[in-house]
């Protein structure tokens, strides 16, 4: 017996209570205490501590109302807090995101599947954690003298409740708390009540619940080119816009040129994603759907649309007979990214590990990637291959690989903005010298090349705030003001004329980007994308933007009538 333990026998009045309702109570205050120690370093900031201790009230009641011990209930209190911190730890060190409602509520495969991949001994570990777990709960149980009346925890487990909902309204979750690394209970737990509150108010995604309207099948139609159509080669150029649209910046010469077309025009692009949210465009693109269609959910589209949105881009040109690939620069377990893009239609995705990437790479090493899956091809089919860069990523407060730039000389007295700059540079050197080999390696192909910005960078917002005569409130939503929310997209040629460029307008949502692509290729349309033509011919290039979301609920209907978009209304 400890020492402490022993002394403390030595009063009667503590002797009276018995050996065993003396270790049971300094159990169940050490459980406690372990719990405040816990909350203390790993919820940074009142708001979030408050959050702690009401989910910790919450799973106390609940669990002492089930089983009236309240040893056993601290403890698999403890054991659920540290179960989830655990896990938030682990999925930071992978992707870089903490744990979210998300995680539960969406049974991610890809990532299972990930992790075990990564991690062989991650069975053998949790199996060792078990067989240690469940001895140590059964003698507390058996250990535990103490029995508390049920309706006291539960009105209790009630109240807390409540209280916590009360504390989310009042300041509601920010999705990008998944990338801080801290709050991990709390973030958690006020991720479950946001996602329970979006789907009772309008569900996975928002959509007409009736409508006369009718799409035909994608699967009756037929697409039969004329002659063999180019290859597409569809590049996301990470963070990049036309950083002349901020006041005072300075940019060499010739800069303006990377943002134009084939035929001498600048094109804008809108986006609905400010700072960061590569995904959003990627879904725009891939899709032709719109992330505003998700509610408060659309921070998670690529997770939730996986297997689950089945019309795109890719399955439309693989009707035509292309082979579709994707280089992804990240772990295809990233937000689903494998899931969501082999949902829609992409045959071959090559993560990080398949490309063989290491650290931050130039442009130039994913424009060789798909120089080689051109090389390697031997099918003669067409091709779509969709290129992420991502040297523009931040953070810009260091120089990227300087021996690439050696007779750079500083234009901005911003340093980070100076770099953005370089980088920039940089991109166009490699996008110019892709360009080259396409017209050197293969002359006798024809290629259709399209470049888009996924978002402005994070360091643009401030800048457009400095210079605004009403700058833009926090968690302003669309479409309230698009100076935050413009990138570019261009269209490049190498032995082929785009046949149809009507739909290439000088401003456009990116979710029309894929109807821009198939037409420039001269590729017949099938019935979802002639119809999402009329929209934008309605709407003049805006999509969800367009009467208050109307065209997009609309289109979603039509397009879950006709199969492409499924479980949505019931998950």
């Amino acid at each position: 017996m400890p020492p402490a333990l022993t002394y403390l026998l030595r009063y009667p009045a503590v002797s009276a209570f018995g050996t065993r309702t003396v270790v049971a109570a300094v159990l169940i205050g050490a459980l406690h205490l372990a719990a405040l120690v816990t909350m203390l370093l790993t919820e940074a900031g009142l708001f979030a501590q408050l959050a702690f201790i009401l989910v910790w009230a919450v799973l106390n009641g609940v669990l002492l109302a089930a089983f009236r011990r309240p040893a056993i209930s601290a403890a698999l209190s403890l054991l659920l807090v540290m179960a989830i911190i655990g896990l938030s730890e682990f999925k930071i060190s992978i992707v870089s995101m903490s744990i979210n409602f998300f995680d539960v509520l969406i049974i991610d495969r890809d990532t299972i599947a990930f992790l075990l991949a990564i991690f062989p001994d991650l069975r053998v570990t949790v199996a060792i954690a078990l067989l240690v777990a469940v001895p140590a709960l059964g003698l507390i149980w058996w250990h535990d003298p103490f029995r508390v009346p049920r309706r006291t925890p539960a009105l209790g487990a009630i109240g807390g409740f409540g209280a916590f909902i009360g504390l989310c309204v009042a300041v509601p979750v920010d999705p990008g708390d998944v990338w801080t690394g801290a709050n991990h209970v709390s973030i958690f737990a006020r991720s479950g009540i946001s996602t329970a509150s979006a789907l009772m108010t309008h569900g996975w995604i928002d959509f007409d619940r009736v409508t006369t309207d009718r799409l035909l099948p994608a699967t009756d139609d037929t697409c039969t080119p004329k002659r063999k159509p180019p290859h597409i080669i569809m590049v996301l150029d990470e963070g990049s816009f036309d950083i002349t649209a901020l006041p005072g910046v300075n940019v060499p010469d010739g800069y303006a040129r990377y943002f134009r077309s084939f035929d001498g025009k600048s094109r804008r692009l809108f986006v609905e994603g400010v700072g960061g949210p590569t995904w959003y465009t990627e879904y725009n693109v891939l899709t032709g759907l719109s992330v505003q269609s998700y509610g408060s959910m659309s921070y998670y589209v690529t997770r939730i649309a996986a297997g689950h949105v089945k019309r795109g881009l890719p399955q439309s040109l693989r009707r035509c007979g292309y082979k579709t690939i994707s280089l992804y620069p990240a772990y295809g377990a990233f937000l689903s990214a494998r899931a969501f893009q082999t949902g829609t239609g992409v045959e071959r995705f090559l993560d990080l590990d398949n490309l063989k990437q290491v650290g931050n790479e130039t442009d130039y090493f994913f424009y060789d990637q798909a120089l080689r899956e051109l090389k390697h091809d031997k099918s003669n089919q067409p091709l779509f291959i969709f290129v992420y860069t991502v040297i523009n990523h931040f953070p810009w407060d260091w120089r990227f690989r300087p021996d690439l730039t050696p007779d750079w000389r500083n234009l901005n007295a911003n340093l980070e903005v100076d770099e953005y700059v370089r980088r920039q540079t940089m991109s166009a050197d490699d996008f110019a010298k892709f360009m080259g080999h396409l017209r050197q390696d293969f002359p006798d192909e024809s290629f259709l090349v399209v470049r888009f910005g996924d978002h402005q960078p994070f360091l643009a917002k401030p800048l457009l705030d400095a210079a605004a005569d009403q700058p833009a409130a926090p968690g302003r939503l669309l479409p309230d003001d698009l100076r935050y929310y413009t990138t570019y997209y261009a269209m490049d040629t190498v032995n082929f004329r785009p046949q149809n460029v009507s739909s290439a307008l000088d401003a456009l949502d990116a979710p029309y980007l894929p109807l821009v692509v198939l037409e420039a290729a001269g590729l017949p349309l099938d019935a979802s994308f002639a119809e999402q033509k009329r929209i934008l011919q309605r709407c003049g290039g805006l999509f969800y933007r367009c009467a208050s979301g109307a065209e997009a609920r609309r289109f979603n209907r039509l397009l879950m009538d006709a199969g492409l978009i499924t479980g949505m209304s019931s998950r």
